[in-house]
Formats: C-alpha cells, structure tokens, sequence
C-alpha cells in the first residue's frame, strides 16, 4: 500500500470512528436515560440484548453510584481541626491539615454517610464544617457480553442484519 492509499484508508476509517463514537456516545445517553427510568417505575436494573432475529448476545445492567465525603470549604474543616485536633496541623507558609488525618475522617464520614466524626477517644461526636457527602461517582451502566456476543454482533454486521434496527443513523448518508 504505497502513502495516497495509507492515508486514504486513514481517513475513511477516522470519519466512520467519529460517527460511530458519536452514535455510541448517543446510544449511551439513551439507554442509561431508559435504564433510569425502568428502575424507577418498575425496578427493572437489567436487559437481556439480542441482535435482530438473533440470540442473545449481552446484559445490559445500570450500576449504582457512590457517594463520598469532600472537602468544599477548606478554611471551615481547617479551623474546626485546628480547635479540635492541633497535633494534626502541619504549619509551613500555610496552615494545612496533615493528608493522613484528613483522609481517615473522609473514609469515616463516608463510611457513616454524614459529615461527622466520632472520636474513638472521647467519644463526642463532631459535626464538622466544610465537608459534604455528595456523589463521588456517577451512576452508570455496563454491557457485558455473552462468551461469543462480540462475534455475533460482528457476523450480522457483515450480513447486513444490524443496518435497519441498530444503525439508521449510519447508514442514513448524511441525511438528517
């Protein structure tokens, strides 16, 4: 393949990746959209996907996010350790809370799902300024693919069988 061919191939194929990045991208939005909303009204979290007239070839299931604590108001938890755990301040240009101690609390509150500490000493429970529990990951979706799912999919398309039902918008030309 001499260098007009290389980059023509090249081409081809990065103008079909980009559209089809953009469809899947699209896809996605769809399918979380209509798993989000079949976990609400039905409790559904899970679809069994077939290829047209085909089997089964993948689950598709919506996965649950997390939350975790963060800091959102630097000086507030600074001052509330500086009042309440002095050990736990390393002074330098600036006063800053030791990384160790600050990531024991924010696995503590995250475990407890509240921005407070119990301290395992005195046993007072702190409600502590500056933190939130708020979502660390969002809420997402997975396909997971039966043993020979991807090769199914790949042998309908070099059928034909996926350009009506799963890719219109491909095969459309540009049309909008």
């Amino acid at each position: 393949m001499n260098l007009k061919e290389a980059a023509a191939r090249e081409a081809a194929l990065k103008t079909l990746l980009d559209t089809v990045k953009d469809a899947y991208e699209d896809a996605r939005k769809e399918t979380r959209a209509a798993l989000e909303v079949a976990a609400q009204e039905t409790g559904v979290r899970q679809v069994a996907v077939a290829l047209p007239d085909g089997p089964d070839i993948a689950t598709v299931s919506l996965a649950s996010g997390e939350v975790a604590a963060k800091i959102v108001d630097e000086e507030a938890f600074t001052a509330w350790v500086l009042a309440n755990y002095g050990t736990e301040i390393e002074r330098k240009f600036t006063t800053t809370v030791r990384a160790a101690f600050t990531d024991r609390l924010l696995k503590q509150m995250t475990a407890a799902g509240a921005a407070e500490y119990a301290d395992p000493e005195t046993g007072v429970i702190h409600e502590v300024p500056g933190i939130t529990i708020a979502p660390a990951r969002a809420r997402t979706h997975s396909v997971r693919f039966k043993k020979d799912g991807r090769q199914q999919v790949m042998q309908a398309w070099r059928e034909g069988r996926l350009t009506a039902a799963v890719l219109p918008e491909l095969t459309a030309g540009g049309a909008e």
